[in-house]
């Protein structure tokens, strides 16, 4: 293997490649904002059409619209003629990628689509094609030459259509004023819908689960409840149960690099940190976990409005849930 070659040969192809995404930003015209209009006012499905390399590209494009707030699915045209094409209604808008716009088992199933009188928007690298005669708004994909040594293997070609797909993708959602929590709603298996959606409440500690003690206590009777809760700190509390202070195993550490202490006779309020960060319930789980970095530390008493302690969470809490 010539390395010096083959390098050589990947940026070529990345340049073409790169090259042919931009070709496209003069194609972003009047008939691209129709186009987009068009699928605003869809009451039904976009379905996505595409065979061969289009019908992957297809796949991936139909996928990101249905993630980013249009319904989208993707049929194949060779699936369509023995009985999928049931699956295309009156409501729906017709996406149909073909790079030659001659695709044979798109330009079969046309008939139908015209009778059911849906629109039709075709991506295609040829604007005198069929399909592209056929479609009702036509968005040019064309390239100036495949990435591929040979000029055969679709690759800048598919480039542009995935790119070209993108960007209807992000102009519907815009548009449609899709949010952060619209798009985690639809991903709240990941972890960006976990950190989107998942509140301090839904994974905090409570009740007996939370470790606390009162001011009066003795250090090694608060070490006794850490140990106990399992949570690497324990949050002393007044009278009233609001909190007072927090220690943890990290406090614990330092106090016993300044030499030899009395841990029964020592009291919790001589070595608690007092005016702790705390946190309330309400707020994202993602942002207990910016507060934890931003400050070094691995747990957070949980409050109310009026600082009374209600929960407790800490690093492991964000780990297990898939948070961090």
């Amino acid at each position: 293997m010539d390395k010096d070659n083959v390098s050589k040969l990947a940026r070529a192809v990345i340049e073409t490649e790169a090259q042919a995404v931009n070709r496209l930003l003069d194609r972003i015209d009047d008939n691209f904002t129709a186009a987009i209009q068009t699928m605003l006012n869809c009451t039904g499905r976009i379905v996505v059409l595409g065979m061969g390399k289009s019908g992957h590209i297809g796949n991936k494009i139909a996928a990101t619209l249905a993630s980013t707030g249009t319904p989208a699915f993707f049929v194949h045209p060779g699936e369509a003629s023995h009985g999928d094409l049931g699956m295309i209604t009156s409501k729906d808008v017709v996406l149909a990628l073909s790079n030659s716009g001659e695709t044979d088992e798109i330009l079969t199933i046309l008939p139908i689509i015209k009778r059911l009188n849906v629109p039709l928007v075709a991506m295609t690298g040829n604007p005198a094609s069929s399909l592209a005669s056929e479609a009702d708004f036509h968005l040019d994909i064309s390239v100036e030459k495949e990435a591929c040594p040979l000029g055969l293997a679709p690759t800048s070609s598919t480039t542009a259509t995935l790119v070209m797909g993108d960007a209807l993708a992000i102009a519907l959602l815009e548009s449609r004023g899709f949010t952060e929590d619209d798009f985690a709603r639809s991903h709240p298996g990941g972890r960006l819908g976990k950190r989107l959606l998942l509140h301090v409440q839904d994974v905090m500690h409570t009740n007996d689960e939370i470790p606390k003690v009162s001011m009066q206590v003795k250090l090694s009777d608060a070490l006794i409840e850490m140990t106990r809760k399992g949570l690497g700190m324990t949050v002393i509390v007044d009278e009233d149960g609001k909190v007072a202070g927090i220690f943890t195993d990290g406090d614990l550490r330092r106090l016993l690099d300044h030499g030899d202490i009395n841990i029964k006779q020592l009291g919790i309020s001589d070595v608690m940190v007092k005016n702790c960060k705390t946190i309330s319930a309400n707020q994202l789980a993602a942002e207990a976990l910016q507060l934890m970095d931003e400050k070094s530390i691995n747990a957070l008493p949980v409050t109310d409005g009026k600082n009374t302690l209600i929960g407790a969470i800490n690093m492991h809490d964000l780990l297990r849930a898939g948070v961090v």
